[in-house]
């Protein structure tokens, strides 16, 4: 691979530069934050960033979310502490789902095969009832889905 010839290509982080900065330095901190413990001031500030949010959302201290825009959670979803949802791509949760600590979502990465290590994203869909445990990681274009059994 030769790394002096990588360029995002068409990706784009889909904000205006000013509205990224703002996330940086002001909204991110805020939500990232272990000083903030309490889940209503965060997703009020996701929603403010674009991100869609429904009710009863718990987000544990340490969460960190690359864009706010790109991200959608239903009803009754807990985050653990320290989660990454490095969304350079949607990522979308339904209701009732729980994500535990240390999780990591990530919807971008790059083809070590192209002599340009190229970046490919795609997004993650979690589904509803479903549940990530401790240190999960999940890969770009995953599809988590429950399956549940008969007893």
């Amino acid at each position: 691979m030769r790394l002096d010839q990588y360029s995002l290509g068409s990706y784009t982080p889909g904000a205006p530069y000013w509205k990224q900065m703002l996330w940086y330095f002001v909204g991110s901190p805020l939500v990232q934050s272990y000083y903030l413990p309490f889940s209503g001031p965060k997703v009020w500030l996701l929603r403010r960033f674009g991100a869609q949010i429904g009710q009863g959302v718990r987000i544990k201290p340490g969460v960190r979310v690359k864009f706010p825009w790109r991200l959608t959670i239903g009803d009754y979803v807990w985050i653990g502490e320290n989660a990454w949802l490095d969304n350079l791509a949607e990522i979308t949760i339904e209701s009732h789902v729980c994500i535990s600590q240390d999780v990591y979502l990530c919807t971008g990465n790059h083809d070590w095969n192209h002599p340009s290590f190229a970046l490919r994203t795609a997004s993650i869909y979690i589904q509803q009832g479903s549940w990530l445990a401790a240190r999960s990681v999940v890969g770009p274009g995953v599809t988590i889905c429950l399956k549940l059994k008969q007893i």
